[in-house]
């Protein structure tokens, strides 16, 4: 046996005892190389958390929160969100706009991170932001391209909540830095690919983009 696969191998075995949903993804991605084979066999099973079925209006404006920060910075302005509104689980989108600016400022957000969630507040209240049940039917690209029209949110943030509220199996966000420089250091680049190449290098990972994405965000953990 290859010792490369040894430990993967074993970490299969568990996977399976616990009826891993991602073995068939993981499998794939180890047959693409031995680049592939080497990084996953070193992680071991894929672990990817998503929030299921949290909503659109939500995943938005905790994405809005963690943009260019660190997960622990972004965890305190969520905290600090949370902490406005206690007798709710998360603040609806007429708490959001009736909330102060000062009172926001005073969580973390920027002004350009304020005007951006009330904006997404107010969307959500139009129903440009659709609800999850409008979300989960919708394509992925459709769904970019209608919420992308909102100030501060870009294709990365939708992304995001295809990941992790929606559950979809086959995203590649391109444009994010992880993704970029594990791709990089997976291979021994000297430069990331650009977006267009990463897109394109991608393809060869569909249908299972997201869980490479999720080991990709990893290489550089290492």
């Amino acid at each position: 046996m290859n010792t490369l696969e040894q430990p993967f191998r074993s970490a299969q075995t568990w996977g399976e005892r616990l009826t891993d949903p991602y073995l068939p993804a993981t499998a794939f991605l180890r047959a693409i190389d031995d680049d592939w084979a080497r990084h996953i066999a070193a992680i071991g099973p894929c672990l990817h958390q998503p929030h299921a079925a949290r909503d659109p209006y939500e995943s938005l404006v905790r994405a809005i929160a963690y943009q260019q920060l660190h997960a622990k910075a972004g965890d305190a302005i969520v905290g600090r969100l949370l902490a406005l509104f206690p007798s709710t689980a998360f603040p609806r989108p007429d708490q959001i706009l009736a909330t102060g600016f000062d009172q926001l400022r005073g969580c973390g957000f920027s002004a350009s991170k304020i005007a951006t969630i009330q904006g997404i507040a107010q969307a959500a209240l139009d129903g440009v932001v659709p609800d999850y049940a409008t979300a989960l039917a919708m394509d992925d690209e459709a769904l970019i391209e209608r919420l992308i029209t909102l100030r501060g949110v870009g294709r990365w943030t939708v992304e995001m909540l295809l990941i992790y509220s929606l559950e979809r199996p086959d995203i590649l966000p391109a444009d994010d830095f992880g993704v970029r420089e594990g791709y990089r250091r997976l291979k021994g680049l000297e430069v990331q690919p650009t977006r267009k190449q990463m897109v394109e290098i991608g393809l060869g990972w569909s249908p299972y983009r997201t869980v490479a994405a999720w080991y990709l965000w990893r290489v550089t953990n290492k």
